[in-house]
């Protein structure tokens, strides 16, 4: 669930440009923390429908997608948001930018799906008598009606990461950002979120370890010790890290058809 910051900006002060392209724009970004480098010399630019980011655990991904949205700062370089520059768009991101986590019981805020759901309405200037009905109406229009005035601690793990898919959604927002959502859920429900997710008209960046959910993506980046190490096409990207596990390890990774 997206929070709007507590001081926004006026509508007429607004410095981001929701059709910007490209989104994001990363020029030698870095960040420490401590002592450590979490992220260095980041620089690329991110336009593409469907872009999945990989890499070891450390590697730095969470962290390079947070930054997205204003979750993470960086401390180096340049970082331009839908056409602004950080500091100034870091404000605005709830308009343009939904997060999703690997956790849903980390996301979820209310008792009931409907509440979820009006929430984000709430948030986007609609009265509660307005966010119930149109909350209603748009999980009717997902499928989900039947769940509206469910418990969403007695949803199964795949009903309750699409819930907190849907309550990002209900804000409209320009691009989608998930960091590894679908961990915690077995193999149908994977599948009937992935495919929910191919089928949206927004932006994703997506982390994810399985591999075989970026079936269908534009897009691969592969961090590694907090660099980009390589950039470009699923089908070489994807082969890549899979020969680069095969090496570390001495167990020969299957990578399904993308």
């Amino acid at each position: 669930m997206a929070l709007w910051p507590n001081k926004r900006r006026k509508e007429t002060a607004r410095v981001c440009d929701a059709n910007a392209s490209p989104f994001a724009v990363f020029e030698n970004v870095g960040l420490t923390i401590g002592q450590r480098k979490i992220l260095e010399g980041l620089t690329l630019s991110l336009d593409e429908r469907r872009i999945g980011v990989i890499g070891l655990n450390g590697s730095g991904k969470s962290t390079f997608i947070r930054m997205l949205n204003g979750l993470r700062t960086p401390d180096t370089g340049d970082l331009k948001l839908f056409g602004a520059g950080f500091a100034e768009a870091e404000q605005e991101l709830p308009h343009h930018v939904g997060f999703v986590f690997q956790n849903p019981d980390h996301q979820a805020i209310f008792p009931t799906v409907e509440e979820e759901i009006a929430f984000g309405l709430t948030q986007l200037g609609a009265d509660k008598a307005e966010s119930r009905i149109r909350a209603l109406e748009f999980l009717e229009r997902h499928g989900c009606a039947e769940l509206a005035t469910s418990p969403i601690a007695e949803l199964s793990e795949g009903q309750k990461q699409l819930i907190c898919i849907l309550a990002v959604l209900v804000m409209e927002p320009r691009l989608l950002v998930l960091d590894e959502p679908m961990t915690s859920l077995d193999a149908l429900a994977s599948r009937r979120i992935r495919d929910k997710l191919l089928s949206l008209p927004q932006k994703i960046v997506m982390v994810s370890h399985d591999l075989s959910h970026f079936e269908g993506f534009d897009r691969i980046l592969w961090l590694e010790d907090g660099r980009l190490r390589m950039d470009g096409n699923p089908h070489e990207v994807l082969a890549a890290y899979c020969r680069d596990i095969d090496g570390r390890s001495g167990i020969k990774m299957e990578l399904a058809a993308l």
